[in-house]
């Protein structure tokens, strides 16, 4: 006896619908659903499922992820594969599943696609291609047909003004390195079920690690084609199939050859790249370190961006996981410039400091701007030489020092960064000062100026001797 079951792969309830509904929230026709089904399916019959890692971008397509009981990661606007390009650098034997729309991969995400294709990423596109904006209301799509209305073409798509739709298959099929394209339809209950073997050809790709797949599926949309499900399954054979020809473009092997196995560029593999005497060997991590949320501001040119480069490259040489963000205005000198820098014992999920526990201000907008960010019990380290004012938080640690003017004294203003963190490494004990004068010479691009750097870091030290943190 058949008996046919909710694939395992799915949740036991859809809560998007409402808490225990078992059936989706899609609209009546919607082909959302037929993929959902044939994917959970193939993925059920392959036995992946505690091995998927399905990434759901922006439109409808991003509500995959309360269905899929598996891995599940809500990415944003057009760059899943992107995404996918991380997971797959990052988790060897994750299946990388993009699931995707017309408006999100071929409008805002085309750069995203075309890259990941062009690389060979051995992940899985499913791109679902219904000729319009679905989520927001039928705006014109980039796969729009031509003298086909939407609510921002009501007068039908124009080729003069619009361009022609475009084709993604055959896109992507101009690039050398996708090992399977093809386009399937919903048309009919037969086109769906020729499609399943398609979906489950474009996975079992990815587990034999062959490299970049792509199906294309062309799939109805009845509420915003204006249509009941019937007249939008043929709508789909009569006028979209003959634009988006239904068929198999690529079928290889890995055409990456060796190029597919080189070592990734992490962790103590890239030590494998590097001469000798240009890396020290990472130290056992201390455990017992509290995680630092790092917010360095000033000026460019002050040297923010490198601050936050030798804190990551201190904190990585103890042992420690780190991340670095810089972000600046578009002036080279002169302009806003943060560097956000986290450090902890455990795997960091993202590397935005929203809510610093210590803030290094370099000038006067830097304080004004992240001092109410701070917590309760975090640091502030102010530069006297640029910032007049007090702290006028109570209940936050305080630390002053004329950053600048001792930086001078060394005879070199730009190590003024150096300066606030050797004081900061003193208060905060995460980095001791023998591990940051071994990794300057290591990080600077003019290794000239390293013997002014460490002699910044012994002034600093000094200073700190004599004005320590209590005092402020």
């Amino acid at each position: 006896m058949v008996q046919y079951s909710k694939p395992r792969s799915f949740y036991d309830t859809f809560e998007r619908k409402g808490e225990g509904q078992i059936s989706t929230h899609y609209c009546p026709g919607c082909g959302h659903g037929n993929a959902h089904k044939l994917i959970a399916e193939a993925i059920d019959t392959l036995g992946i499922q505690d091995r998927v890692v399905f990434l759901s971008p922006v439109g409808c397509s991003v509500f995959a992820y309360y269905y899929f009981d598996t891995g599940n990661i809500q990415c944003a606007h057009g760059r899943a594969p992107s995404v996918g390009t991380g997971v797959r650098k990052t988790l060897d034997d994750a299946i990388v599943i993009s699931y995707q729309g017309d408006g999100d991969l071929a409008g805002i995400g085309m750069a995203s696609i075309v890259h990941a294709a062009n690389r060979g990423e051995n992940i899985t596109v499913f791109f679902v291609n219904n000729a319009i904006y679905g989520m927001t209301g039928g705006q014109m799509a980039p796969t729009t047909l031509i003298d086909q209305k939407t609510q921002t073409t009501p007068l039908g798509r124009n080729l003069q003004r619009d361009g022609n739709p475009i084709g993604m298959c055959e896109l992507m099929d101009s690039l050398e390195t996708p090992v399977y394209i093809e386009r399937v339809t919903f048309s009919s209950p037969a086109k769906i079920m020729k499609a399943r073997k398609v979906v489950r050809k474009a996975l079992q790709n990815q587990i034999d690690k062959k490299g970049f797949s792509f199906v294309e599926i062309l799939s109805p949309c009845p509420v915003n084609w204006k249509m009941s499900p019937t007249d939008a399954r043929r709508w789909v054979s009569e006028s979209l199939e003959p634009i988006f020809p239904v068929k198999n473009f690529r079928d290889l092997d890995d055409v990456r050859g060796e190029s597919a196995k080189l070592p990734l560029m992490e962790g103590n593999r890239l030590l494998d790249y590097l001469k000798p005497e240009k890396h020290i060997s990472p130290e056992a991590p201390n455990e017992t370190v509290v995680d630092q949320q790092v917010k360095i501001a000033g000026f460019g040119g002050q040297g923010v961006m490198s601050a936050g480069v030798l804190l990551s490259n201190c904190v990585i040489q103890k042992g420690l996981n780190t991340t670095w963000l810089p972000s600046y205005g578009p002036e080279m000198r002169g302009g806003t410039a943060y560097a956000s820098v986290k450090v902890s014992t455990q795997p960091i999920g993202s590397p935005v400091v929203d809510f610093p526990n210590v803030l290094i201000a370099m000038n006067g907008p830097s304080l004004e701007a992240f001092e109410e960010k701070v917590p309760a019990g975090g640091l502030i380290m102010v530069n006297t030489s640029l910032i007049s004012r007090k702290v006028q938080r109570k209940d936050v640690r305080t630390y002053y020092l004329p950053a600048t003017e001792l930086a001078k004294d060394v005879g070199l203003i730009a190590t003024a960064n150096i300066i606030v963190l050797s004081i900061y490494f003193l208060i905060s004990e995460v980095v001791d000062l023998d591990t940051f004068r071994k990794v300057i010479p290591l990080s600077l691009k003019k290794k000239q100026l390293a013997e002014m750097n460490l002699q910044a870091v012994d002034k600093a030290e000094v200073y700190f001797s004599e004005h320590p943190l209590e005092q402020s």
